[in-house]
């Protein structure tokens, strides 16, 4: 999991303000402390604006995000949710995904969804406590 993580790091064809979009609504919607924390404080510490932020749990009623962004915020619920809904992720949403990426984004996207579920798993089985992580040296202080 560590090394498709890097890959993500230094090689998505997805823009990193997009990828913690993803990664900070699938946490917040898995309930994942240690993750929703993580992933405010690197898209802060990448630029991103925390007011933004503060909006993605509403993101269908605020204006501060664009089409493709609203494609990935929506991947990012219902694979986080996939147990609501017998087939998976929605028509709808996966046209919106279409229109907005192409094949190696797509793959990107998905791979990055099943990857931030897989995480917040492991991190709420754990109970991975939140509030200590450091975006500057990407490490966990106590």
């Amino acid at each position: 999991m560590l090394a498709i993580e890097k890959l993500f790091h230094t090689s998505s064809p997805i823009p990193q303000s997009t990828m913690e979009l993803v990664k900070l609504r699938a946490s917040q919607i898995n309930g994942c402390g240690l993750c929703t924390d993580m992933h405010y404080k690197d898209a802060v510490h990448a630029g991103e604006d925390p007011e933004r932020l503060n909006l993605v749990t509403v993101w269908r009623e605020a204006p501060a995000f664009t089409d493709a962004e609203r494609a990935a915020l929506a991947l990012a619920e219902e694979s986080a949710r996939i147990a609501d809904n017998p087939h998976g992720v929605s028509d709808e949403t996966w046209e919106a995904v279409r229109k907005h990426y192409d094949d190696e984004q797509a793959t990107a996207l998905v791979a990055m969804c099943a990857q931030i579920n897989a995480w917040n798993r492991v991190n709420v089985i754990l109970r991975a406590p939140a509030g200590f992580y450091d975006p500057v040296t990407r490490t966990y202080k106590k």
